[in-house]
């Protein structure tokens, strides 16, 4: 269609191009790149909860979610999950927030999760995750 041609649209035609252009204005803006960055997670943050990962493998730890013991890996596979849950909704804007919302408690039981590393004793995820996040930032 050129523009010569829209004067010949009839009057329903002309009243659905504005809709059209609306909707296609929309959905332009919501596919554009920079709106998806808005709801993700800043990547410092990112950073510091691959790095929460890594102490978690590198010690040798153990995750305790709703009673039962899980590798390093399995528990970073469960709580990458719970990460992506509340990126979706834009609630992780801090590593603190990615370590009492996604990985303090179970969403299903509200049971405390735990960690274990080597021979320690277990202790409540939000306490080790805390920890491990103040000496990662005391190196920097």
């Amino acid at each position: 269609m050129t523009l010569t041609s829209i004067s010949q649209i009839d009057t329903r035609q002309k009243r659905f191009l504005p809709q059209a252009s609306i909707s296609i204005f929309i959905a332009l803006i919501l596919s554009n790149p920079l709106h998806a960055l808005a709801d993700q997670t800043p990547p410092q943050v990112r950073k510091e909860i691959e790095a929460l990962f890594k102490s978690l493998h590198s010690a040798n730890c153990q995750f305790n979610r709703n009673g039962s013991w899980y590798n390093s890996t399995e528990a970073q596979a469960h709580l990458t999950k719970k990460l992506a849950h509340f990126e979706k909704r834009s609630m992780i804007n801090t590593t603190e927030d990615f370590i009492q919302l996604a990985a303090s408690n179970s969403s299903t039981s509200g049971k405390a999760y735990q960690v274990k590393c080597g021979n320690d004793a277990a202790v409540e995820s939000n306490s080790w995750l805390s920890n491990q996040l103040k000496m990662l930032r005391a190196r920097k």
